[in-house]
């Protein structure tokens, strides 16, 4: 399942654990809370998450970095750079998940679901006093709109969602969903994350004397029904947020102590070196750190070792993503896994983890690191025999040996890595001629490596240090963030760096991150250009799963599937946030495991520290 609690994308009843609001058959049980993983924490009486500070004081502002520009405040089309905000913090959903609790989610626009025993459909049921910024009513005629709507326009709805067949009004403020399958159990929870838009919105004209259009970008502030709404901006340059005083959900326990700031205001910057600056001078309020060596160089200051800016680790539970140099399979070169494992063995981790990131990282070893649902070992049990299905199918790898990333402790066991690298690219078809890496038709192997932070420069080049010796011709090439959205979108690179979330419970968004129709679809999140019959199968008997030891199983074989098939050069994670934050904030005494740096939802900011804070900034 998509889990939003993250920005990122996410059984049998006993298994599918949902607190029940009444009594009554299985298909008939009203559902406040929907879990996959156990049963949801709070039960249908709670007052608010234990996570959260219910009387934190409202008000204040606050100023967050931007890196780029943005052309639109449409979240829904693949199209255009969208303004940080515009989707979470301006649509509501049916239901909300849980940063503290993985893969689980309780009810928003809706106050309940229910579902038959076989999850052959869901039923919602709106809240009365859900309501549009305009004051107009959340309607099952808008839900439905959203579904159709949102489908038709994305491909990652479209996929997400595939096996929603229809929705229609079968109550007052109810609203059911009927599935072209039967046993996914994940479907009445991802519904939960449909954001709800304003049918009679988009059936009217807009300014320019057109009906409006969701496919398109757009620069007029939408009609949404969240907690804040657009209050001023400069086009690709500053967006303001101001919390909606007549908030519907405010007073829910879903929502008490939550987005507690009066005005949230992004201030972009071209690329993060002059952020960071103003956030150093006082410009911007807090900076999460993507940087291993910003985090260990560029942080002794004055304005920290006086603690007026505060720097922590924050440990985290989440899932780790996998982050990695994407190999464009569309492309000619990179067809071959042989070539594709070549080029993860010219990456020299652990000397790039020692001279640039203060040892500070772990390599990724898989699409689902840090959890239970990693691959490893050689597969047993319930995993073995899914896998045994594709045997004639497979590398024979996957039954013998366990995947492992490359090592390289020492230069010895990189210049060996580096002759296996050579080994295998001569197997595949690719010859050195003059010291230059060729294919039978006399053309060099080239990558170009697609990147929009110019600090990324000296990781590709360090990179590329290692591939040149192999003969291949590496280019890095730096374009601003519209243009790099639009390149990916269009699948017009050779290889960039990807970041792919997962949630504690994947499901039906393996589609669209793995699965053979999305790579073909723009604006899609397969950038690999994956287009194999096995993940195909192995996506659909996740998606099918009923139990959590099945969930387990499928999604391992997956992974190592996945691995097996070299399509990515593994990066790096780190179990925690690093997070920088002038010290105006207040903030719950517990934090969310699944996102404790969420400064925007979960903290305040401290009126009296503010203040005082104003008179000491720049001293």
């Amino acid at each position: 399942m998509i889990c939003r609690a993250t920005g990122m994308l996410t059984a049998s009843l006993a298994f599918f654990a949902l607190a029940s609001a009444a009594t009554g058959h299985a298909e008939e049980q009203r559902h406040h809370a929907l879990s996959l993983i156990g049963e949801p924490q709070y039960s249908a009486d709670f007052k608010h998450f234990n996570w959260v500070n219910p009387d934190a004081p409202k008000g204040g502002a606050l100023r967050v970095a931007g890196l780029g520009s943005y052309d639109s405040f449409n979240p829904f089309s693949i199209k255009g750079e969208v303004a940080n905000g515009a989707r979470s913090l301006l649509y509501d959903t049916l239901m909300d998940g849980s940063p503290d609790e993985p893969s689980t989610a309780y009810g928003l626009v809706a106050e309940w679901v229910s579902y038959p025993d076989d999850f052959s459909s869901a039923t919602f049921r709106l809240r009365e006093g859900a309501k549009f910024h305009d004051g107009e009513p959340v309607k099952v005629e808008d839900v439905i709109f959203s579904m159709e709507l949102l489908k038709k326009i994305n491909p990652l709805y479209k996929y997400y969602y595939k096996n929603v067949l229809s929705g229609e009004k079968t109550g007052e403020r109810q609203v059911t969903f009927k599935f072209d399958m039967k046993g996914n159990r994940e479907l009445p929870l991802i519904l939960g994350d449909l954001p709800i838009l304003p049918k009679h919105y988009y059936e009217e004209e807009g300014s320019d004397g057109k009906l409006r259009d969701l496919s398109k970008t757009t620069m007029v502030p939408p009609l949404g029904s969240g907690p804040y709404v657009i209050k001023d901006f400069k086009p690709g340059r500053e967006v303001t947020y101001e919390r909606a005083k007549d908030y519907w959900a405010k007073g829910l326990p879903v929502r008490r102590g939550l987005y507690n700031v009066d005005s949230i205001r992004y201030i972009y910057f071209k690329d993060r070196t002059p952020a960071f600056e103003a956030f150093l001078s006082g410009q911007i309020d807090y900076w999460q750190e993507s940087s291993a060596n910003a985090w260990a160089t560029r942080y002794n200051t004055d304005s920290v070792k006086s603690g007026k800016i505060r720097k922590e680790e924050l440990a985290h539970g989440r899932v780790a993503p996998m982050q990695a140099f994407v190999l464009n399979t569309r492309r000619e070169q990179f067809k071959d896994p042989r070539v594709r494992r070549a080029l993860n063995l010219a990456f020299d981790f652990e000397e790039l983890n020692k001279s640039l990131f203060y040892g500070m990282y772990k390599r990724v070893g898989s699409y689902f690191d840090n959890s239970e649902l990693k691959a490893s070992g050689l597969p047993q049990g319930r995993e073995l025999e899914l896998l045994e299905q594709f045997k004639d199918r497979l590398p024979p790898e996957v039954f013998t040996k366990e995947w492992a990333n490359p090592v390289a402790k020492n230069p010895g066991d990189f210049r060996k890595n580096l002759r296996t690298a050579m080994q295998l690219l001569r197997e595949a078809g690719w010859r050195l001629d003059g010291g230059r890496l060729v294919n039978a038709d006399g053309k060099q192997f080239s990558i170009e490596f697609l990147i929009q932070q110019d600090d990324w420069k000296k990781i590709v080049n360090a990179y590329a240090g290692a591939l040149r010796k192999l003969g291949i011709d590496v280019r890095a090439r730096l374009i601003d963030s519209a243009q790099y959205q639009r390149r990916i979108e269009q699948f017009d690179f050779d290889a960039t760096t990807l970041v792919f979330s997962q949630s504690h419970s994947p499901g039906n968004e393996q589609r669209e991150y793995w699965g053979s129709a999305a790579a073909g679809k723009n604006g899609s999140r397969n950038a690999i250009g994956i287009k194999d019959p096995v993940v195909d199968e192995l996506i659909e008997i996740l998606v099918r799963a009923r139990t959590r030891k099945d969930v387990v199983a499928a999604t391992r074989a997956l992974d190592r599937v996945l691995l097996w098939n070299e399509y990515v050069v593994p990066q790096w994670h780190i179990p925690y946030d690093r997070l920088a934050s002038w010290d105006i904030f207040g903030r719950p005494d517990k934090l969310p495991s699944q996102a404790p740096a969420s400064v925007i939802a979960t903290w305040w900011v401290d009126a009296d520290k503010a203040e005082k804070m104003e008179s000491r900034r720049g001293m």
